[in-house]
């Protein structure tokens, strides 16, 4: 009787330390894939792409990718013809992309509300810069209608300085983004494009997205103005960070005025890669939240060594506007 209580005892034990094992690996399996949402954003794409836009790309991308791949053939003499009329208007020629979402680059398309032609014109539109849409419809001509579109677009870009909310007014116009912009108290399309219907903020993001699809990468036009201005040092830079990448950095939690600069400096980084492993780092410091860093694993003892003189530093060009 005792040997069989025994022998009950031990695979009662046995069973308690594998469950326990087992779960301590399940527990770091899910704190080594999930333990930074930032990651994601770069395990598959360049700089160039707002977190916030990561899984409606690859979704669309899923959903879209065979279609649009067709049209990179059928549709070549048409993106060449826009090419050339974008470039007369000082237009980046990624704003072809506009067309694709719109109309697929049919001209004989006419939406809901009565938008015609391969940019989806509305007659008091087309009307306004000098097209006809009587019996005889100049918005289902690819030149034409691409000439207003551009004026259109240069319109909107003189108001709002920034594509992804140009994209935004030719979808739902310019008087309801200027709402959502007083309304949100904010420029960042991903700041107010919940102030926006949901059409007008997928319409963006579809655009962003195809861009993807044919560019293989993103640019000036999937950015936001600011987003832009940060990224124009490194804008032909390019640093995926995949699982492997991943293994070689360790992360520490900090808060406090760090700047990204000076901590390169004093650990030999190079800033463009620390800002795209570390994103929006000097922006969430500012706000006074906590960051998760992530810097190489070899330099985690140099930057305890030097963490009171990267502040210090820090601080003080912050204080003298460095």
């Amino acid at each position: 009787m005792k040997n069989f209580s025994k022998i009950i005892t031990f695979f009662i034990g046995f069973i308690c330390i594998s469950f326990f094992v087992n779960a301590q690996q399940k527990d770091t399996s899910i704190t080594n894939i999930f333990d930074n949402d930032k990651i994601e954003t770069f395990n598959t794409y360049h700089f160039k792409l707002n977190p916030r836009a990561v899984s409606f790309v690859e979704d669309y991308k899923k959903k879209n990718r065979s279609e649009l791949e067709k049209m990179k053939k059928w549709g070549n003499s048409y993106f060449n013809l826009y090419d050339g009329i974008l470039k007369q208007y000082n237009i980046p020629i990624e704003m072809k992309y506009l067309s694709v979402v719109e109309s697929h680059l049919q001209s004989n398309l006419v939406s809901w509300a009565g938008a015609v032609g391969p940019w989806q014109l509305m007659d008091y539109e087309a009307r306004r810069f000098g097209l006809k849409t009587g019996r005889i419809d100049e918005r289902t001509d690819y030149i034409k209608s691409t000439h207003v579109a551009c004026k259109l677009m240069n319109e909107l870009y003189d108001q709002f300085n920034d594509w992804l909310l140009v994209v935004a007014a030719y979808n739902g116009g310019a008087g309801r983004l200027r709402s959502a912009i007083r309304r949100s108290g904010s420029k960042e399309f991903w700041d107010l494009q919940y102030f926006l219907p949901e059409e007008t903020r997928n319409h963006v993001k579809k655009f962003i997205a195809t861009h993807y699809l044919f560019e293989g990468d993103g640019g000036v036009t999937t950015l936001t103005a600011s987003e832009n201005q940060k990224q124009t040092p490194t804008a032909n830079y390019s640093f995926i960070v995949d699982s492997a990448t991943l293994a070689k950095f360790v992360k520490i939690e900090i808060n406090g005025r760090y700047k990204s600069s000076v901590i390169c400096k004093y650990l030999g980084l190079h800033l463009p890669e620390f800002q795209i492993i570390n994103f929006n780092f000097d922006d969430d410091l500012a706000k006074g939240k906590k960051y998760s860093m992530r810097i190489p694993k070899e330099k985690e003892a140099l930057f305890f060594q030097y963490k009171n003189k990267i502040i210090e530093q820090s601080i003080k060009e912050i204080l003298e506007g460095w």
